[in-house]
């Protein structure tokens, strides 16, 4: 039993997952991920949690393209690799996920979780969306992210973790069928989106 929550810039993600996490009795996998992929990796922890930020280019679109899903290819056209690191981390991060997935009581934040999970059983994908001006506020003021900053900030991380789904993983990050559950964050609430989350949870059974 595993909850994914891919959410948007500065619409509660990491708040959420503790919140049901701690009604749940369940374990976090947030800023761990990060130190787990690291030690795996050799890579600093700060180059891991920008992963998932970065924009990739034409040419590492095609390597990781086809060493996530044809790695003996990637292997017999090493020219086609601009940023290996990268690519190593990227694979790196997606096994982890996978063996998370494997693990029980888990709540994962981002890391593309709800595309490499998607055919598990006993999943629950949520994703967390909320208005430009509330991320912005909480961006600003709970992220402490400078003001003339932060529409940059904002617009960059959206779209780079769309074009992270997309060169991957070949999925829609913004696609509401491609989770269970979509939650607008400024609507309902932190609190509110974390009760509905656990209210699907124990109707699932899981306690």
């Amino acid at each position: 039993m595993f909850i994914t929550l891919s959410r948007q810039y500065a619409a509660g993600g990491s708040e959420i997952a503790r919140m049901v996490a701690e009604e749940l009795g369940w374990t976090v996998v947030d800023n761990a991920f990060v130190d787990q992929v690291s030690q795996r990796s050799g890579f600093d922890a700060g180059d891991v949690a920008e992963l998932e930020e970065r924009v990739p280019g034409f040419l590492e679109r095609l390597a990781r393209s086809s060493a996530l899903s044809l790695p003996e290819q990637l292997l017999s056209a090493p020219e086609l690799i601009e940023d290996p690191a990268e690519l190593k981390l990227a694979r790196i991060t997606q096994e982890l996920v996978s063996e998370l997935g494997r693990r029980d009581r888990i709540v994962m934040v981002g890391r593309a979780a709800a595309a490499v999970l998607a055919r598990e059983e006993h999943a629950l994908h949520v994703r967390l969306v909320a208005p430009e001006a509330t991320r912005l506020r909480s961006a600003i003021e709970r992220l402490r992210v400078p003001a003339e900053e932060a529409p940059n900030r904002l617009a960059e991380t959206d779209r780079n973790r769309e074009r992270y789904h997309r060169e991957y993983y070949g999925r829609d990050w913004n696609d509401p069928a491609n989770y269970h559950m979509v939650l607008n964050t400024d609507l309902l609430g932190y609190r509110g989106s974390a009760d509905l989350i656990l209210a699907r949870a124990r109707a699932l059974g899981w306690q």
